[in-house]
């Protein structure tokens, strides 16, 4: 692991911020599969059926894991309750807002 450190401003201060970074090695398979180890796929809380976004930099590959909406909802901490009768009549507030003239 290596440590990569950046400064910030917040709250009118310079604070850094430690960012930790691994490295792996992997040999490309057939057909070009790279697989994930399991490090990453827990670290990042990669799930099956994520998206993935796959740039090319130059020489580099960057793959950005977009999870699906659905499984991101699941996984987060919950911050309130609410019932379907309850959601169903925010969505049509709000669709009447957006779409009434």
């Amino acid at each position: 692991m290596s440590f990569q450190e950046i400064f910030i401003f917040r709250n009118n201060t310079l604070s850094p911020v430690i960012f930790m970074s691994q490295v792996f090695m992997l040999k490309v398979g057939k057909k070009g599969a790279i697989y994930l180890p399991k490090q990453v796929i827990e670290r990042l809380n990669i799930s099956e059926g994520d998206k993935v976004l796959m740039k090319i930099e130059g020489n580099r590959l960057v793959l950005e894991f977009i999870p699906d909406p659905l499984s991101l909802a699941l996984r987060i901490k919950k911050w309130t309750k609410t019932t379907v009768k309850e959601f169903e009549k925010e969505s049509e507030r709000e669709q009447n807002e957006l779409y009434s003239s």
